[in-house]
């Protein structure tokens, strides 16, 4: 286990958006241009070459068809610990207000290939773990370069909901909250995972 990535002071950043959505049904927030194109391929070749492993686990090896990899500050990656804390500050701040740790998990790199590449319906929990409160999924992959992989999540909607999948887009949203990712039909996606993580929910 890594050391906890404590969240840092707010910064600002400059030629980003953000858009949050949240009434009764609907809760979620992402942020377009969290990372740059050259970034995400930077994370990518990262990844790949500390090498991949297989993603299923003993209890969903059904569910789970991908490749991962875990990375932590160590791997040439503390700029982009520092870039998530900040930015998840930041949305934490104005619309969750959870009260949060930070990182203690790392990144995991996970690389979805059609044509069986999925993640079933899930929510984040986990064991032996302090409590994860918020999920963040960064879309590294342009998608113009795969098929399918949509972020969906459950939130009240019976069909759910598509995330947005522009390459360097930070989604967050809270862990307990049903989601999937939709199998791929054509070519590869990649994406970066983390958790943040907090006291009980009360």
């Amino acid at each position: 286990m890594s050391e906890v990535i404590k969240l840092s002071k707010k910064i600002k950043f400059k030629n980003s958006s953000w858009n949050f959505k949240v009434d009764q049904i609907n809760l979620y927030a992402f942020w377009k241009n969290a990372f740059s194109k050259k970034e995400c391929k930077t994370i990518i070749n990262i990844a790949k070459d500390k090498g991949l492993i297989s993603g299923k686990t003993k209890e969903k090896t059904n569910v789970r068809d991908s490749k991962i990899s875990w990375l932590y500050p160590i791997d040439d990656m503390d700029w982009v610990f520092r870039r998530v804390t900040d930015i998840t500050l930041n949305l934490n701040e104005r619309f969750f207000k959870f009260d949060l740790f930070g990182i203690n998990e790392g990144f995991q790199f996970t690389n979805y290939k059609a044509p069986s590449g999925k993640y079933g319906k899930h929510v984040d929990k986990a064991i032996n773990m302090p409590v994860r409160k918020l999920s963040i999924s960064i879309q590294l992959t342009d998608p113009k370069e795969y098929e399918g992989g949509e972020l969906k999540l459950y939130d009240g909607e019976k069909d759910g909901t598509l995330m947005d999948k522009t390459q360097g887009t930070l989604i967050i949203f809270p862990s307990y909250v049903l989601h999937e990712i939709m199998p791929v039909t054509k070519g590869e996606r990649n994406s970066l995972v983390t958790w943040i993580t907090g006291n009980q929910f009360k």
